[in-house]
């Protein structure tokens, strides 16, 4: 019997292959598989949640956390095609989604023809500013469903915290 705190994904069955020594996928394979596994868990769960609270899709919501970090001079559309690595068809109509919702606002690049920059909008800050702390308890929350203990601190200990990043 497992003791009342421990996650199912701290007790998943041992492969026979890793009993007898014998690994079939070496350990950075076998962490892609638990990121890729925590990560397909946080997307399914803010899909949802995205739509129920910012009415945009998930996509539309991943250029908007883009933009969010930038400055409000925004960035061009080719930047935030290859930063999100979309085609740039599909950028230009998620893009324009965003526009007709008030959420980014779009102009021409001074001296280029063909440059377009993209902006998040005031609207769209304030939305995110008011929506940012569900937004955050659903990825955190996702995570701890989908990971056991051990997993969750290995990944965290992966990725920086933001209080060690800022000066």
């Amino acid at each position: 019997m497992s003791a009342p705190d421990a996650h199912p994904a701290d007790q998943q069955p041992a492969c026979p292959l890793a009993e007898s020594g014998e690994r079939l996928l070496p350990d950075e394979l076998r962490a892609w598989m638990v990121l890729l596994a925590a990560t397909g868990a946080v997307e399914q769960r803010m899909r949802t949640v995205v739509k129920e609270t910012l009415d945009v899709s998930h996509d539309e919501f991943l250029i908007l956390c883009l933009l969010a970090e930038r400055p409000r001079t925004g960035l061009r559309m080719t930047q935030v095609a290859d930063l999100l690595g979309r085609p740039k068809t599909r950028l230009t109509y998620q893009i324009a989604c965003l526009q007709r919702a008030g959420l980014v606002s779009r102009r021409s690049v001074c001296g280029d023809k063909r440059g377009v920059e993209v902006a998040l909008t005031d609207k769209a800050r304030e939305l995110l500013r008011e929506t940012s702390a569900l937004l955050a308890g659903t990825v955190r929350q996702a995570l701890v469903d989908s990971m056991g203990t051990e997993q969750r601190a290995a990944m965290c200990a992966l990725v920086p915290d933001v209080a060690d990043t800022e000066d």
